[in-house]
């Protein structure tokens, strides 16, 4: 029924849009025992079937088709879910502009020779740490308890 109503909005809007597809039902079932003490024997059954439904539209302007989804949530009739996945097109070259934004921020002074001095100022920072260390190992060697 739902699915009818949007379809129609959507040729209203002149959106081009597919018939409602049935999708596959999901059935849940659920026994519960009538009675609160001895009566296992006399149970109960229940039953909730949801049926999905799926509307494919395409070719319509971004603005037209949010307030199409827009219209739909408002008018939605008690019980129904609702989901949207929207697909929007890029222009050609997308990719090439957000990997040079990112790369701007990313941008790292990779002079060579600042790197080198860098370089030989942590092996000179390791060398006197490890010689320290090993000092003090050979003082705590010669002490005797």
């Amino acid at each position: 029924m739902f699915a009818h109503f949007a379809g129609h909005a959507a040729s209203a809007l002149g959106i081009p849009a597919s018939r409602p597809v049935h999708l596959p039902t999901q059935r849940s079932m659920w026994t519960v025992i009538r009675g609160p003490f001895v009566h296992k024997k006399s149970q109960e059954n229940f039953e909730r079937r949801v049926h999905k439904r799926a509307i494919k539209a395409w070719d319509a302007d971004t603005e037209v088709v949010n307030m199409w989804v827009k219209y739909l949530r408002k008018h939605m009739m008690p019980g129904v879910g609702m989901r949207v996945t929207k697909w929007e097109r890029a222009p050609v070259g997308i990719g090439q502009q957000i990997f040079q934004k990112g790369m701007q921020k990313l941008r790292l002074d990779t002079d060579a020779a600042k790197v080198k001095a860098m370089a030989d100022q942590i092996v000179q920072q390791e060398m006197m740490a490890g010689n320290d260390s090993a000092s003090s190992l050979q003082s705590l060697s010669h002490q005797k308890p």
